[in-house]
């Protein structure tokens, strides 16, 4: 299963930084964030509030646009490994220039340019999704917002908010999203993983997304499950990191089988792979154990994963060559 082409929706492209990345940019820069790794080298965190502050002091050692040429260019060699013919990854203007329009549109450059590259040398297309940080609160969600909406182009599709879903409410963030709604770009939020069902039907009700961000918790509410299976509303799931960050034990306690069986639309992907120890070729395999999913399923859910994909229809039929080849 691992050699299939695969879509991924779920990607932050900071979280998606491999660890050897991060100590070497780390210590061109003189910086010392040496406690955030374990004695392999890996990422080190205790659980899911934790998790956030090692990850925003990873974050800490990308300080130009230079250096996220380099990220993008190191994230997407990892995921063309994998089989990954196209992705959506999450973008912050809080970590790309603290939320200046100007400093934003030099680190989209450079990550644009680096996306360029590698669908040169290794055939992988990205496309943007910029992303509000929750717990950073709705005035910052604003400024993000409207970075968004005065780039928003063919190359940059989405807006979304990710961060602690325990902090705020989705209707806090309502003018952010009309924001970049108006600006033609489409909506998705993180929701449903350490918030329950009720999250995801916030976000759905107060923000009009078309697709939730993890959204597994929709399971413990079936009259919900149905209003997505009827609605259309896609989640990006993300197995390896639920099973990571002790949200479910296992792959197979895992509830993606059982929101597919019931008619959901369900996509696959990694979230921040290198700190859950997972590649989008890793999750398929996973899959395949604990389901027998067999290559005719992930076919398809990587076809409806391209369904749901945010960009233009020129885009879409290059990908869909790519997932028939």
């Amino acid at each position: 299963m691992s050699g299939l082409p695969k879509v991924e929706l779920h990607l932050h492209l900071e979280g998606a930084a491999p660890p050897a990345f991060i100590r070497r940019l780390a210590a061109e820069k003189h910086l010392d964030i040496s406690g955030i790794f374990d004695a392999r080298g890996n990422y080190r965190y205790r659980d899911f509030r934790d998790f956030l502050k090692v990850y925003e002091a990873a974050t800490s050692a990308l300080q130009t646009p230079e250096d996220y040429r380099r990220l993008t260019l190191a994230v997407l060699e990892e995921s063309a490994a994998s089989g990954v013919v196209y992705s959506e990854t999450f973008l912050s203007p809080d970590f790309c220039g603290g939320r200046d329009l100007a400093a934003w549109r030099e680190y989209l450059h450079a990550i644009r340019e680096a996306a360029e590259e590698a669908e040169r040398k290794q055939g992988i297309i990205l496309r943007g999704i910029v992303t509000c940080i929750r717990h950073f609160g709705p005035e910052k969600a604003r400024e993000t917002a409207l970075c968004a909406a005065e780039t928003a182009d063919h190359w940059l599709v989405g807006f979304g908010i990710a961060g602690d879903e325990r902090m705020g409410a989705p209707k806090d963030f309502r003018w952010a999203f009309d924001c970049a709604r108006e600006a033609g770009l489409r909506l998705t939020a993180h929701a449903g993983e350490w918030g329950g069902p009720d999250s995801v039907r916030d976000a759905v009700r107060d923000l009009a997304v078309e697709r939730i961000g993890h959204g597994v918790r929709a399971i413990e509410d079936l009259a919900l499950v149905d209003e997505l299976a009827e609605t259309g509303i896609v989640l990006e799931v993300c197995p390896g990191s639920n099973v990571a960050l002790g949200l479910y034990p296992s792959f197979r306690a895992h509830p993606i089988a059982e929101l597919d069986r019931r008619g959901v639309k369900v996509t696959v992907s990694t979230d921040d792979p290198p700190f859950f120890h997972t590649t989008m070729a890793r999750e398929y395999e996973e899959l395949h154990r604990a389901f027998d999913w067999d290559e005719g399923q992930f076919r398809r859910i990587a076809r409806q994963s391209l369904d749901a994909a945010f960009c233009d229809a020129d885009t879409r039929t290059r990908v869909a060559q790519k997932l028939e080849a």
